[in-house]
């Protein structure tokens, strides 16, 4: 029996949530038991969305939801709810659908008002308390709802989220709108704010590579062009604001088109994704400069995502982000003033960090320094000497938090490094990866002659979140099917069925996909836009198309078309695949990945062959398909 009267927050999963057991308002967790009590007790629901790392979240927490005059007014006219995005991205995306159509953009923290019955009435990002920025305080929206309420609620109708299906595009529209949305002068595509675009990266990574042996001057110069947007923002990537030089990793985005200052929050995804995409890219342009930023993205998962402080926890999981913020103040822990570096560093060593590293007298952000670099190159020893005077800093709060599907694409990050580079250790550690995960995330079983199991979609400590989503699924899915290349492994076989089987339980008779249908809350269409991760139907498309080749059904797969660049480009990777854009490499295992092409999948079989564009070529030898390749 919950206690309205309190906070309840105390004993959540969620670290977010955990943020806020302290508040004066009475927060309650999101479940059938509180959305039965606000309807009995016909009160408006307050629901405020969030995640532990977000900046903007932290600011209103400490306007709004300490403010006792706001917290008693809430207490009496409401039932406040408060729920982590990354835990319910059901909620999330469905509340963020009907604040875009209200407002036409989105954002956290992501406050919404809906009626006993749960049918939205007004959403709303950031409020001041008091009215300024143009915008009315947050008491007065609040007080203004209640009275719409009462005048209003007969006339409210329920909001639905209308699942829109893309248009296909042909591929020269695909690579010219690339082309079109290039920023040509500081990398990356678009103007304005700058995020790691993983996903555009590594379509066009792969997709460079089905270039390779064409010889007409028409796809050398797409190709060149390919490449020339690869390397523009690899590097501007690596060298500027977004970029941790110290200890690796990337921030999340930067506010600037030049990728100067970043939102300095740091995501698991961001780390897995990017580890992917210079992993690739060390592959495709052999530049040792990404090898190493891939190497370093290691060493921030290493350091700072994994538990350091309990023994007792074996398990290989890694925690969800890090904080934008230090005791309150954004970037805080990685920012510099040039007298401290003098002082740090011998005369010699801050001349050469000077020579590689732009440092200004009053700084670039709160007057000290960001760092960012002039060239892709690297002062190991300096840079370890700094971060090990940054280490003795007060750190940004880490939620610990381990999400399956981000996990999921960590083991796939590991293993692309461990086949660009051959190093063995990185491959089995992707191995324990993903027999943590089984073990800690996933409960197997068996229904008559069905294959049925649960997989969890996050865990804190030993508390396992009891919500699924397709997401999580389909992530495992395809981490499964990169593993089994490595060794056709009879167990990694028989996950491979029993996750299609799992991913195909999401499926609507009418071939449309859901996210969930978790009985605390309504069914959600599956998300489709590849924006910052895979979205749920892209994973679902690639994942559910390798396993099938990889375990003889590619007669039950359809040819999938392209989608618009940029919205869709980890579902165009898929594409890529279904229309015969990977060499299909039959007949080996345990081989020198290095040598292969980044297009490529091995999949079991009899004798030694390579099938591409639906052409089939024989060899006798391991040996000999080797030199094919070089």
């Amino acid at each position: 029996m919950i206690n309205f009267n309190q906070n309840n927050l105390n004993k959540s999963s969620s670290p977010y949530l955990q943020q806020h057991r302290n508040n004066p308002i009475h927060w309650q967790e999101w479940s059938l038991e509180v959305l039965e009590y606000a309807k009995k007790q016909n009160k408006l629901l307050f629901v405020s969305v969030g995640y532990a790392t977000c900046h903007w979240c932290h600011v209103m927490a400490a306007e709004a939801f300490e403010n006792k005059e706001i917290a008693q007014f809430l207490n009496e006219h409401f039932i406040a709810i408060k729920v982590d995005r990354e835990q319910r991205p059901d909620i999330d995306q469905y509340m963020m659908a009907f604040l875009i159509e209200q407002q036409g953009h989105g954002g956290w923290p992501l406050n919404v008002i809906l009626t006993p019955d749960q049918k939205p009435m007004l959403a709303m990002t950031y409020v001041p308390i008091t009215a300024k920025y143009g915008m009315p305080g947050f008491l007065d929206i609040l007080k203004h709802t209640i009275h719409i309420e009462a005048q209003q609620k007969d006339a409210l109708q329920p909001f639905i989220i209308e699942q829109q299906i893309p248009t296909s595009v042909e591929e020269k529209e695909l690579i010219t709108s690339y082309k079109s949305h290039f920023n040509s002068h500081y990398g990356g595509f678009g103007h304005g704010p700058q995020f790691p675009p993983h996903n555009t990266l590594l379509f066009l990574l792969y997709y460079s590579q089905t270039l390779s042996d064409h010889k007409n001057q028409e796809d050398q110069a797409i190709k060149k062009e390919i490449f020339a947007m690869l390397e523009k923002t690899l590097d501007v990537m690596a060298t500027r604001g977004l970029h941790d030089h110290l200890q690796g990793g990337f921030y999340r985005y930067c506010v600037d088109s030049d990728w100067t200052i970043p939102h300095f929050e740091k995501m698991l995804y961001d780390q897995a994704l990017l580890l992917w995409v210079y992993s690739a890219a060390y592959k495709v342009f052999a530049k040792e400069a990404y090898k190493m930023v891939a190497e370093k993205i290691m060493q921030c998962l290493e350091e700072t995502y994994r538990n350091h402080e309990n023994e007792n926890d074996n398990d290989e999981l890694y925690y969800s982000g890090h904080d934008a913020d230090t005791a309150h103040e954004e970037g805080a822990t990685y920012i510099w003033s040039k007298k401290e570096l003098q002082e740090i560093l011998f005369p010699v060593e801050f001349s050469q960090f000077s020579d590689l590293y732009l440092i200004l007298e009053n700084g670039n952000f709160e007057e000290k320094n960001h760092f960012i670099k002039k060239k892709l190159e690297f002062f190991p020893e300096i840079e370890q000497k700094l971060l090990q005077h940054r280490k003795k800093r007060v750190q940004p709060f880490v939620d610990k938090k381990k999400i399956t599907s981000w996990n999921a694409f960590t083991g796939i990050g590991l293993l692309m490094y461990w086949r660009a580079t051959g190093k063995k250790e990185i491959k089995e550690k992707a191995k324990q990866l993903y027999t943590s995960l089984l073990k800690k995330h996933f409960i197997a079983g068996k229904l008559s002659h069905c294959v049925t199991g649960k997989l969890s979609h996050s865990s804190l400590g030993s508390q396992i979140q009891p919500q699924e989503f397709l997401e999580d699924y389909a992530a495992v899915l395809l981490f499964a099917t990169y593993l089994y290349e490595e060794e056709f492994s009879l167990s990694l076989k028989e996950d491979m069925k029993t996750f299609s089987s799992l991913v195909l339980s999401f499926q609507k008779k009418n071939k449309q996909w859901r996210e969930s249908s978790n009985n605390d809350f309504k069914e959600i269409p599956a998300q489709q836009y590849d924006h910052p991760t895979p979205s749920s139907v892209s994973l679902v498309t690639f994942a559910l198309s390798r396993a099938a080749f990889l375990l003889g059904k590619e007669e039950s797969l359809k040819p999938a078309e392209y989608k618009a660049a940029l919205a869709y480009d980890f579902f165009n990777l898929g594409t890529l695949f279904l229309k015969g854009e990977f060499h299909m490499i039959h007949g080996m295992k345990n081989v020198d990945r290095e040598k292969l092409p980044l297009n490529s999948i091995i999949l079991p079989g009899d004798k030694i062959e390579d099938c591409y564009k639906g052409v089939c070529r024989s060899f006798k030898t391991v040996k000999e398909l080797m030199n094919f390749f070089e």
